[in-house]
Parts: C-alpha cells; structure tokens; sequence
C-alpha cells in the first residue's frame, strides 16, 4: 500500500463537544491523500466513541491509544505512527480551513522548503471569527523561501499547528515535545532557526477555538501550575536563542516581556493568597532570564510591577494587576506618559456632510480645561473642521469633556484624492501639546463606515487610512452595483463600470480561484445574471467554523485595467434561502459587494428602542427562539432572557424589556427547534448604523456588532 503525502496527528483528550466538527473539517480537505492518526490520551469522556465512529465511516482516519500523558507526548505517539512524506498538527478542538494543507503543500512542493506556515483565525460562539493577533502579526504576506534571520516577525510564530513539515527535516532534527503546557514555542523556534528555508501563507490555513468555558491551556494561563508550565517553556526557548542572530534574540527576549511576563504579572490579581510566593518566585525566574536592555526599554508601569517583584511588594503586584491605572499613584509623570490618545465611535452622513464621533484627551489630564483642533489633511494640506465638543467617558471610566464631533462637507470633500486624506488632531492641555492622527475605530459604523455619493460621478469612503489612521477616499466614476432583481433562480445584478467593454469575474478571497460572469453590456452599463443553484450546490465551505463561503467581484477592462466593484444599491442586503442554507448579497466593510453562502442563521437587520423595550427584527428563514444571553465568568454556563417572538411579512421580530438585561454583556441567541444555539449574525447594513446608545432607567445599553455578531452592553 502506497503511503499518503501527509500525515494529520489528532491527540484528544476530553473534548467530545467538539471533535467530530474537528475531525469533519480535515476529511473536507480539497487536498485528499493523506492520514490521520487519532492519539486518545487517555480521555475519561466520549471523544474515543466520537473518533471510533468516524474511523469507521472514513478509513483515512485511524486511533492509537495511550494512557494520559499530556499533548506534547500524545503528539509525539502520533508522530511515531506516521507515516507520511510530510507531517502536521491540529488540535482537537479547532478546525481547518478546507484549503489549508493544499495551499501548504503547493508551497513546499514549489520550493523545497523545511515546513510551511499559515495565518490563523481565532472564533467561538459569541464573538464568531477574528483573526488571531500573533498569527496577524507573522503572517503578513506570501513570502517563498524565506528564514527567520530575513523575516524577524516569525519569532512570534509560536504555535504548530499552522503548518506541513517534511518529515525528512522532522526525523533530521529530532523533534520532541516537552510534557509540559505551552510545549509548542520549544519546537517551532528551533524549527524556525534549524530550517534552510520556510514558506508563509497569508491566508487563513487553521481556525483556533477560544472556549467560553476558558478551558483551553491558553485560557487557563492565570492558573499557578500553567504558569509554572509557562515559565519552563519560556527558559527552553530562550536557551535556543542564546548564540542566535541579536535581532532574532532581541525580538524573542522582547516578546517574552510584552506578551508572557505581561501575561504572569495580570495573575497577581487573582492568586490565592497561599500562592502569592510562588508566583514571585516564577516571576523572577522569568525576569532573571530576559537581557537586561529590553527590560530598561519597557513602559513605566512594567518597570515599576519589575521592581515591586524583585523587593517582593506583593500589594503593589496585586493593586496594579486589579486597576493599571493604580500604577500612576507611584509614578512621577513625564512627557511620555502625555501622550494623545483618540478613538472613532460613530460615523454617519447628516444633511450631506460625513459626520464623525468620537474622542480625544491626553492621557492622565483628563480632568484638565484643553482645547481641541480637528483638520482634515488632503494632500498635504490642512482644512481645519469646526469641533463640538460634548462629555464622554475617559480612558478612565470617568465622564469628561473629551467627546467631539466635526462635519465634512460635500465642497470639502470634493477636493479628496483616491489617496486616503486623514484627520490632523491637535489638543492643549494647560502647557501640554499633543498632535497625531485620527485613530482607534470601534465596533459599529466605524468599522463598517457608510459611504455616499456626492455628486452624479464621486464618492466618498471613509474608513482605515495608512497605519491605522481614520481617513476617507474619493473614488471618481468607480465601477458599481447599482441595483439588484430577485429571481426565483437567480440574482440579477446592474451595475456601471468605469470603463468600455467590461468583464466581470467572481472570485472566492480564501480559497483562490475566480470565474466570468456572462455580461450584457451597453455602452458601460451592464447586468448579469447569477443562478443561485450552483451556489447553494457548493457545500465544501471556505471558513469551517460559520460554513461560510464569500465571494467578492472584480471588473476588467481590454487595457488590463481593474476595479473591484462597489455596493451602492441601497442599504439592505438581497438574500434567498433555501433547503437550510442561504445566499446573501451584501457590503464588506469597506464598502465593496459581496456574496455569502452559507447554512441558514437568523441575521439581524434592524434594532430600534421602542417604549421600555429593545427590538430586534430580521428576515425570516425558520422556527427559533431568540434569547439575550451572557455567560458566565470561564464558563460555559449561562443565563438566558427570552424575546418575544413574532413573524409577519416583514420577517421576525425580538423584543424584550430592557429593565430584565442587568449590567453584563449580552449576545443575541437563536435556539432552533432541535435545541441548536447559534448567536444571530449582524447583517453589514445594521453594524454600519450601530452602536445604538440607549438611555433606560439609570443604565445605557449600548447596541453593537462584535465579529460580525450581534452585542449588548449594559452598563
């Protein structure tokens, strides 16, 4: 019997919840020749019976049993029982993304390199899907061939299950895992320096589960025995690093401060008081080890929170892990600290002009009289905007006159380029003055800003600029979606390009791909017809968690050139359900069409106040009730306030009286007639509208969307 190419290690142990949805999403790889070793380690619940069943119905999947070890020695049985060309790891609680290995292997195929890696996307129940930051930050483009020492960034490529090996290069070094937690870094650092070379992928190969009961190893970190575990696996890595190039030792040393002790420091505010020693005695251990430079070279308060450990202050630990901002009492301020922080909490078109909410203060002078300018930058010249100025909370929980609002108009915003023009913010407080730009989008219409024409021919898109910054584009006689017919069959699309004899092709952005539209076309005026059931066909989905596939649009012209087409045909999506799934044509954020598919979950496409109640409203596609739930603190527990239910023409209706949602965050539940919970999804068009503050009874419940699902804080 031929081996296969690869070889997918699975240990498991107690996650019967959710191994079959991990061990579904391997078999629906488009890359089919490989092997999955299934390592019980010893689990006390029904994970074996799950796998064992599905071994059965798939004869590429196979277990291998041991007594509890831990995951570290469970991979290393899997690594023993593999026998394929090339090797990988998936966690049993998570999910790969159906293109994931094939994208992988195609790199190691193309160039010969020691393993390959991946981005990765972080998701749960309540917050959906994001991306996960680490993986963000080492993952930033395709890059062939390349090494640690050229690419620096993947020294924060801490984990191994985002990536194909060659089993080669596996068996040449010898790769074990530590039967310890946090047992991945030892490996995947000395991976990284060992390599001759590695490939990165940009796109999302694995989808990491964040459990609500905070079970997982990463969730548990403020836990003295994860800690221990945490501080071990720190030491091996920084072993490895000793002789190795300054910048890659800088950047590991630099890591381990910001993100591990940073990490340990938070657990001084939970820690029995039986084991506050001990974690003194942990933290030491860590600090000793890191190069004294990186130390000096860390914010003020860590230096103090390095100080009280190493004098043994465990008050001082415990108040600044409680309230950072406790950290000020026993600091002087310097001009470092004075620094201008904004943020971006509402954006909206009002009589024509773009309208931006928002906040500015210097830190720590919240309470001092300031005064505030606000411009707007288009190429390199500065329109100064009038401010209104109004009270907000502060940075520090307080209210303070640090909220703002400035218009744009449509003359001003006329003279915008398709370069994004940002805003200049300058604030005096006293003798303090501060100046950077606009920043600090928040969830709702910030981060999905409604766009609009200001004129037949131009218009305006704000939304994120170079580095972060707020900023808004002029896009003048862009190719567009203008209208849309529902057909029982199809969705017909009219648009305008922005140049003669256009093509149309859709493209899926995960997995790759794309194919042509057929178009009519007069003059630049087009309209295509897409037939809904060879969408609804596609089952094979390219985000595992949500089943969802999206699919963007891209015009092309006879000279090359090429637009992506943008949504301006209203300001509601076009959906069609059927057989349990459903089609929706809507925006992304940042204001281009496009198209989902996936399994029916209630969308929520309105929220208004009503008298004492909060409405929520939606299209109908099914029997479920809806609930506000909130979890309770690391658990999967949780508490539940139904809705009341009703369904017309116009779709459903959620109410609920705002006096029964106490102060917590909730998320907004669907609960299917077989029992199935899923979070009801924040249709684009509504979180471009959100948040909605809602004054009620002494409180404020703030509406507004969190990974593309709907949240309420009540505060």
């Amino acid at each position: 019997m031929t081996a296969p190419r690869l070889s997918v290690v699975v240990p498991f142990y107690n996650v019967g919840a959710y191994i079959g949805d991990c061990l579904d999403s391997i078999s629906r790889q488009t890359f089919a020749d490989f092997e999955a070793i299934l390592v019980d380690d010893g689990s006390p619940d029904d994970s074996a019976v799950v796998a064992k069943e599905f071994c059965g119905r798939d004869p590429r999947f196979r277990v291998v049993e041991q007594a509890n070890a831990g995951l570290g020695p469970a991979r290393n049985t899997g690594v023993e029982h593999a026998t394929g060309e090339y090797i990988t790891f998936v966690d049993s609680d998570d999910l790969v993304t159906r293109h994931g290995f094939a994208l992988l292997l195609r790199a190691l195929d193309q160039t010969g390199s020691d393993f390959a890696g991946g981005n990765a996307r972080r998701f749960n129940n309540s917050y959906g899907v994001r991306p996960s930051w680490l993986h963000a930050q080492a993952f930033t483009a395709d890059r062939m061939a390349t090494h640690v020492s050229e690419t620096p960034q993947l020294v924060l490529d801490r984990m191994v299950w985002n990536k194909v090996y060659r089993r080669s290069f596996w068996d040449e070094f010898g790769y074990k895992f530590p039967a310890i937690r946090y047992e991945d870094y030892p490996v995947t650092l000395k991976a990284h320096l060992e390599a001759v070379t590695v490939d990165t992928i940009a796109a999302p190969v694995y989808f990491w589960r964040e459990r609500e009961s905070g079970d997982s190893i990463t969730q548990q970190k403020f836990q003295l025995a994860n800690i221990r575990d945490r501080v071990i696996s720190a030491g091996m890595v920084l072993d490895e690093v000793e002789d190795a190039l300054p910048t890659v030792r800088r950047r590991v040393h630099a890591h381990f401060r910001q993100i591990d002790l940073h990490s340990i420091l938070s657990a001084y505010g939970t820690v029995p008081p039986e084991e506050e020693q001990h974690l003194v005695e942990l933290t030491t251990e860590l600090i000793d080890r890191l190069d004294d430079d990186v130390l000096a070279n860390s914010p003020r308060v860590s230096q103090l929170q390095f100080a009280a450990v190493r004098s043994g202050d465990i008050g001082l630990l415990r108040e600044v892990a409680l309230d950072p901002d406790a950290a000020q009492d026993h600091l002087q301020l310097t001009k470092t600290d004075l620094t201008l922080a904004t943020s971006v909490r509402e954006v909206t078109w009002i009589d024509g002009e773009l309208a931006i909410r928002g906040t500015a203060e210097i830190r720590h002078l919240q309470s001092k009289q300031s005064a505030l300018r606000i411009g707007l930058v288009i190429a390199g010249r500065n329109h100064r905007l009038p401010v209104r100025r109004f009270t907000a909370t502060d940075l520090r929980g307080e209210e303070n006159l640090v909220g703002f609002e400035v218009r744009v108009s449509r003359r001003l915003l006329a003279k915008c380029t398709a370069g994004p023009s940002h805003f200049d913010v300058r604030l005096r407080a006293g003798a303090v003055r501060r100046r950077d730009n606009l920043r600090g989008q928040k969830a709702g219409s910030p981060g999905w800003p409604p766009g609009a024409w200001i004129d037949d021919t131009n218009w305006i898109q704000p939304g994120p600029g170079k580095d972060g910054a707020f900023a808004v584009r002029r896009l003048s006689d862009p190719c567009r979606l203008t209208s849309i017919e529902q057909t029982p069959e199809a969705l017909v699309l009219h648009g305008r390009s922005a140049f003669e004899e256009p093509k149309l092709f859709v493209s899926r952005p995960l997995s790759g791909g794309e194919e042509a539209l057929p178009l009519e076309v007069s003059g630049r005026d087009f309209t295509a017809r897409l037939p809904i059931a060879p969408i609804l066909k596609e089952i094979n989905p390219d985000d595992p968690f949500s089943q969802r596939t999206t699919r963007a649009f891209r015009m092309r012209g006879p000279q090359g050139q090429e637009q992506v087409l943008l949504w301006t045909a209203g300001e509601r999506l076009v959906s069609h359900a059927e057989g349990g799934r459903v089609v929706m044509l809507t925006r992304s954020t940042g204001g281009y069409v496009n198209l989902h598919e996936s399994p029916i979950r209630m969308t929520a496409t309105a929220a208004v106040a009503a008298g004492n109640m909060l409405v929520v409203r939606g299209p109908d596609w099914g029997e479920v009730e809806f609930s506000w739930r909130r979890y309770l603190p690391d658990s999967d527990d949780h508490v539940d306030v139904p809705c009341r239910r009703t369904v017309s023409d116009d779709g459903w209706v959620a109410a609920v009286e705002m006096a029964e949602l106490e102060p917590a965050e909730w998320i907004l539940f669907a609960t299917t007639t077989e029992g199935t919970a899923f979070a009801v999804q924040c249709e684009p068009f509504l979180s471009s509208r959100l948040p909605l503050m809602i004054p009620h009874g002494g409180r404020t419940l703030a509406v507004r969307p969190l990974a593309g699902t709907l949240h309420l804080e009540v505060s």
